[in-house]
């Protein structure tokens, strides 16, 4: 028995140190090329050709100058700004208000078949449709923002809805029914006692798209690439990159400032995504 002990605590072990082996790995792997970014932001070409990894010998601002000067910048950062606010505002509205329709009325074939056919998206590429979708919102006369938005707001639906409805499926009906209980209708048990308990898996959705709309390249370049004035940061990036594609110092300083916005928001909602992901996930 003593043995046996031995051999599992000696497993145990080498297991443990395996995974902190592999954790640091990871954590070199992730944090190296954001390394390499923030430090050669703050360095002039030349200096970054003599020591590409040292640290800058000081705070270099004219790629940060010449970067808020060049090509309407902020016009483009506007545009990323609309487009991610105005798609996470539909979202908050729309996933849900359908969700909690789908969930407590889930023994009905008509809802079970609209939560099913929502999830047949989830198994379907976005490449695979990105060509007739394009097609469809040229017939529209919808290659704009707005356009982009309305996808945003369509492809959100499958991810959400898979989550908030088995999320709200976990909650108790009986608050449900104390509040009606109390005279509140269908719309005043939503508002009142459904949404307040969703904050963790509204927080998760909210990190997690805003991450996808800030960062996307495919669906813009697809929708708003047919003149400047529609472009988001990425897009905006692609074409920068193409200009200065020797000066690599500033297009690590867009690099850098297309990054901050949306690792703030990270930062700050982080500690909700694995409590929402684990309780979506999670069927009632």
């Amino acid at each position: 028995m003593m043995k046996l002990n031995t051999k599992l605590e000696a497993d145990g072990f080498i297991w443990r140190r395996f995974r902190d082996i592999v954790l640091v790995i990871g954590f070199f792997l992730i944090l190296a090329p954001l390394y390499l970014v923030v430090v050669n932001s703050f360095k002039s070409l030349e200096e970054a050709g003599r020591d590409f990894f040292a640290p800058p010998s000081g705070l270099f601002l004219e790629n940060f100058q010449k970067l808020f000067a060049s090509q309407n910048y902020l016009g483009y950062v506007r545009n990323s700004a609309f487009i991610t606010i105005l798609a996470l505002i539909i979202e908050t509205i729309l996933v849900p208000t359908a969700s909690y329709a789908i969930a407590r009325n889930f023994k009905k074939p008509y809802y079970k078949f609209v939560y099913y056919f929502l999830l047949m998206g989830l198994f379907i590429p976005s490449q695979v449709v990105i060509l007739p979708v394009t097609i469809f919102m040229t017939s529209l006369k919808m290659l704009n923002q707005m356009g982009l938005v309305i996808l945003y707001a369509t492809y959100c639906l499958t991810r959400g809805i898979f989550l908030y409805v088995n999320y709200i499926k976990t909650l108790p009906f009986e608050l449900e029914e104390a509040a009606r209980v109390d005279g509140c209708n269908v719309l005043k048990t939503y508002i009142h006692v459904i949404l307040p308990l969703t904050g963790p898996m509204m927080a998760t959705l909210i990190v997690m798209d805003a991450l996808w709309y800030w960062n996307d390249f495919l669906l813009p370049l697809m929708i708003l690439n047919r003149s400047r004035i529609f472009w988001t940061l990425p897009l905006f990036q692609y074409n920068f990159k193409t200009e200065y594609s020797f000066n690599y110092t500033m297009s690590f300083t867009a690099y850098l400032m297309s990054m901050l916005p949306i690792l703030i928001i990270y930062i700050i909602g982080q500690k909700n995504i694995i409590k929402g992901l684990t309780a979506g996930a999670i069927k009632g």
